[in-house]
Order: structure tokens, then C-alpha cells, then sequence
């Protein structure tokens, strides 16, 4: 089971990785960090992408809901699996990684448009997501 550098590594082996970061979405704060950022500040990125996910997990519209229309017992405490935000020479890929304590961190991908494979990088990071261990 990688800790947070080494899932990062294996993150950045993938084809179009340019960077890669761990960060908890309530703060902000990046708690790794490798490769390129797209603004050239990894805190800074951390902090916006944070918003992203804090904005997507929070949604009621984005919540398992039983069959009378309620949350239940069985729900992750994020919903939401993974976001994707496409520009026009990448893709951000957030995933929510599920903890024993808040759940309140995701995986960050950077990914070149034209040199990556967007449905590779989403399985991998799933992957990698279930078998990252917070220490």
C-alpha cells in the first residue's frame, strides 16, 4: 500500500502525466506534490482545486440517496467519485480518496491533452485512490 510519494510516482508514470498532487479539500493544502503545476505555484493550484472539490462534494445533487430520497447508512461520506475539468491542452482530474478519518482528501492529475489516455489515467487513479494509505 503506496503512502503519499510513493503513489505520486506511480501517478507521473502515467502517459501525459505532466503533475500530481494530494491535497485536503477543506484546507487547501497540498500534502504532496510532483511534476508541473499549471500555474507554475503548487500551493496555489492546491487552493484552487481544493474549491473545486469542496464545491462538487457539497452538492445535494450529487448525493447517493435511498429510495425515500434520503441518504443512507451505506453512503460514502463523498459521493462523488472523481471530477474531470477539460481545457483545451489538458485534463484535471480530481479523486476523492476515502479515509478512516474525514475523507476529505482527493488526488490531483494534471494531464496532457494530445500525449494522454483520459479513461487509463481514471481507472489508474482509482486504483490508486483505494490503495493510498494516509499516515
Amino acid at each position: 500500500m503506496p503512502g503519499i510519494d510513493e503513489c505520486l510516482l506511480e501517478v507521473m508514470r502515467l502517459p501525459g502525466a505532466r503533475g500530481a498532487s494530494v491535497v485536503d479539500w477543506t484546507s487547501g493544502l497540498a500534502l504532496g506534490t510532483i511534476g508541473d503545476s499549471p500555474n507554475g505555484d503548487h500551493e496555489a493550484t492546491a487552493a484552487e482545486t481544493a474549491e473545486v472539490a469542496r464545491m462538487t462534494a457539497e452538492q445535494p445533487a450529487f448525493a447517493h440517496l435511498g429510495a425515500e430520497g434520503e441518504r443512507t447508512a451505506e453512503s460514502p461520506s463523498t459521493p462523488v467519485e472523481d471530477v474531470i475539468v477539460t481545457t483545451h491542452d489538458g485534463y484535471h482530474m480530481l479523486r476523492f480518496v476515502e479515509t478512516a478519518f474525514d475523507s476529505s482528501v482527493f488526488l490531483h492529475l494534471w494531464l496532457d491533452r494530445s500525449a494522454g489516455n483520459l479513461a487509463l489515467a481514471r481507472r489508474r487513479l482509482g486504483e490508486l485512490a483505494e490503495r493510498l494509505v494516509l499516515a
